[in-house]
């Protein structure tokens, strides 16, 4: 099974009280509604992020080809405020480029060298479109805030929050993606230009004091671990094995990886390999070693990374794009270190199902990646 991970190429946040300032470089994404004193109207902010389509294409023409995949966007929250009820946010894809800028939220003097409320491009260059042709791409604002963005109407993709759920953004965009990849373009104009990040109609500019949600995200420029991303998978798995090497099937068993050299480069892509055997072997007479026979694992395997440090799952266990697989060699999984952060530690997780148990296997098989 394999999982890639792309790093946003520029984000910005758009904010309606503030319609000429860029935000290009600030490290939060903000998405909110918010009732102020010094405004009759509520103030709106919204994100922009985009990642590259040639890193896209690359992604899918070296590895994935014709495989069942999928692919998600992931945002990790700074702050929450005011999420008292069920409020969902949409995922758009933009219509038309727009450039980052380098200003900072609340720059003195204001940064308009780049993406604002009013502008796509830089304040005095291209505005955003006002009154777009295609039924398919909008504009919303309340006036005399002219702009926003635009974005297509679809496809998209949402996600609701309540008070009680996790604030992180985590929302398939498959549907997205497969209309950016080149290799399945429905039409020539629907290039990425990135996602808009946005509340639904029904909460930007609400008036009501009840209503003033604010979710910020960490950006590209984080001094954080918590940059977005776009996660690729994809269903690689293959299970081709050899009549000498049996299959575990005893719970009692011990695991580890074989070929973990503790140091790997951010642009390399290791394929690690399972020793598994029984914790407890037969009795049985033979001139060599009962501990030297490999085992394979059961097919219901799967690995996960964990950061050393925060040890939080960087690529969860999944039932389908994390899958073991098996050659005449040994059970296998291969890990893409350029979607890991550089110069940290990660630990490895096994998990598997013999005899009715789960179990899971974290005897600190620990790696770093580093730059080069």
């Amino acid at each position: 099974m394999a999982v890639y991970k792309l790093f946003p190429k520029q984000d910005a946040t758009l904010y309606s009280l503030f319609p000429q300032m860029n935000t290009g470089l600030d490290e939060i994404l903000d998405v909110s509604n918010l009732n102020i004193a010094i405004s009759s109207n509520a103030q709106v902010a919204r994100y922009l992020v985009q990642f590259d389509q040639d890193e896209i294409n690359s992604v899918f023409n070296t590895y994935v080809s014709n495989s069942v995949w999928n692919a998600t966007f992931k945002c990790f929250i700074a702050t929450a405020q005011s999420i008292n009820t069920d409020y969902t946010l949409k995922v758009h894809a933009v219509s038309g480029s727009w450039g980052m800028g380098t200003g900072q939220y609340l720059d003195q003097p204001i940064s308009t060298d780049g993406c604002s409320w009013y502008w796509r491009t830089l304040a005095g260059g291209e505005t955003w479109d006002f009154s777009p042709s295609s039924s398919n791409v909008i504009v919303d604002y309340v006036s005399p805030n002219e702009g926003g963005g635009n974005w297509y109407i679809l496809p998209s993709a949402s996600q609701t929050f309540n008070y009680h759920s996790d604030k992180d953004l985590n929302v398939n965009v498959t549907n997205i993606v497969n209309s950016w990849n080149s290799q399945s373009f429905a039409s020539s104009s629907f290039i990425n230009n990135g996602f808009l990040v946005k509340w639904t109609d029904d909460i930007e500019f609400n008036p009501l004091k009840g209503v003033q949600p604010v979710l910020q995200y960490y950006s590209v420029d984080t001094h954080t671990i918590y940059p977005p991303v776009l996660e690729i998978k994809w269903n690689d798995f293959t299970y081709v094995t050899s009549s000498t090497i049996p299959t575990i099937n005893t719970s009692q068993l011990y695991a580890s990886i074989i070929n973990n050299d503790g140091f790997f480069y951010s642009q390399s892509v290791q394929q690690f390999r399972v020793d598994c055997r029984p914790q407890f072997p037969p009795i049985i007479f033979q001139t060599a070693s009962i501990y030297t026979t490999n085992y394979y694992l059961p097919t219901a395997s799967f690995w996960a990374i964990k950061d050393l440090d925060t040890n939080e799952y960087v690529i969860d266990f999944d039932p389908v794009y994390t899958k073991l697989s098996a050659d005449t060699t040994s059970s296998y999984f291969e890990v893409y270190m350029n979607g890991l952060q550089p110069e940290r530690y990660y630990t490895i997780l096994l998990k598997t199902t013999v005899e009715g148990s789960t179990l899971v296997f974290d005897s600190n098989y620990n790696f770093k990646v580093i730059n080069g």
